[in-house]
C-alpha cells in the first residue's frame, strides 16, 4: 500500500507505506487513513528527520570501520542498500519546502 503526502509547496511525495510509517515515527506522528504536520511542527519535524539521518550515517561509517580494522573482505562499502538518506530525502525536502512557503503537508492512504 502507498501513502501520498501532499502540500501547496511542492510535488506530491509517494512513497510505501511502511516507509512513510517509520518516518513519521522519527518525528513523533503515526501513520493514520489522514494526518497533517502543520507548518509550526515543521522546525521540529526537520532536525528529528535531520538527526536521525545523521545518527545512521555515523553509524554506517563506525560499521565500515569495524570492517576495516578487523580486515573483514564481507563488507562492501559501496553496497548502496538506499540508507534512510536517500529514503527520506523527498518528504524532508517537502517539509524544507512546506517550511519556506509557510505551508502544511497532509497525507492519505
Amino acid at each position: 500500500m502507498m501513502a501520498t503526502f501532499q502540500s501547496a509547496a511542492a510535488p506530491d511525495v509517494v512513497m510505501l507505506r511502511n516507509l512513510a510509517q517509520y518516518l513519521l515515527s522519527l518525528i513523533g506522528k503515526r501513520l493514520d487513513t489522514r494526518g497533517v504536520i502543520a507548518y509550526e511542527e515543521l522546525p521540529r519535524a526537520i532536525v528529528r528527520l535531520e538527526a536521525a539521518i545523521s545518527e545512521e550515517a555515523h553509524a554506517e561509517a563506525e560499521l565500515e570501520s569495524l570492517y576495516h580494522v578487523h580486515g573483514e573482505r564481507d563488507y562492501d562499502a559501496g553496497d548502496d542498500r538506499g540508507g534512510l538518506s536517500q529514503r527520506a530525502w523527498p518528504l524532508l525536502d517537502m517539509m524544507r519546502e512546506a517550511y519556506k512557503q509557510n505551508a502544511d503537508i497532509i497525507w492519505g492512504l
